[in-house]
């Protein structure tokens, strides 16, 4: 029997909080499996500079909140066959979004010059440019499959990754709820 080609798997944190990371990671002996049929090419899990070309499948976590974001969004789509927004934050913009009623300029200030107790001060060195407001994903660009849940369960991620390395399309409704 011949062996297929690993799939390329890629993952990126945007705006959010790392969670939906931790709950891939709790998917525990499907990690094993995962290891014989994909390579991951790209994310916190891996030593990837840029974000790779011919990736097969991208997990997304986070929302869509500067211009980094927005570019590294851009790059996933461009180079990717299949894009998952995995969370809350991807799916709804979730927590990010709380601060879209105030301008980022006044964001910053407050955060930085007002509630400062030392060195009160802007930061612009290494820091991305806020957009106007944090968005889901699937504003910035298209996604496949949405994944909810704040995290989504380890069941349910396991649940969509099985599905796809098998070729079909997961059933998110049944494996993954809000909240």
């Amino acid at each position: 029997m011949k062996n297929q080609p690993k799939a390329r798997l890629a993952t990126a944190w945007l705006d959010g909080c790392s969670g939906c990371h931790m709950s891939l990671l709790d998917v525990d002996e499907l990690l094993l499996t995962l290891a014989d049929r994909v390579t991951i090419v790209f994310g916190p899990l891996v030593d990837a500079q840029h974000f790779p070309e011919n990736v097969d499948v991208a997990i997304v976590e986070g929302a869509v909140s500067s211009q980094d974001d927005l570019r590294l969004a851009q790059t996933i789509r461009e180079n990717s066959k299949f894009v998952i927004a995995l969370g809350d934050c991807a799916v709804t913009s979730n927590v990010p979004s709380m601060r879209n009623s105030i301008a980022p300029t006044r964001l910053l200030e407050r955060i930085y010059i007002s509630g400062a107790t030392a060195q009160p001060g802007v930061p612009t060195q290494n820091v991305p440019a806020l957009l106007r407001a944090a968005i889901p994903l699937h504003e910035a660009i298209k996604v496949d499959l949405h994944v909810p849940g704040c995290p989504p369960s380890a069941a349910a991620i396991a649940h969509v990754l099985t599905e796809l390395l098998e070729g079909r399309k997961p059933d998110v409704a049944s494996a993954a709820k809000f909240g």
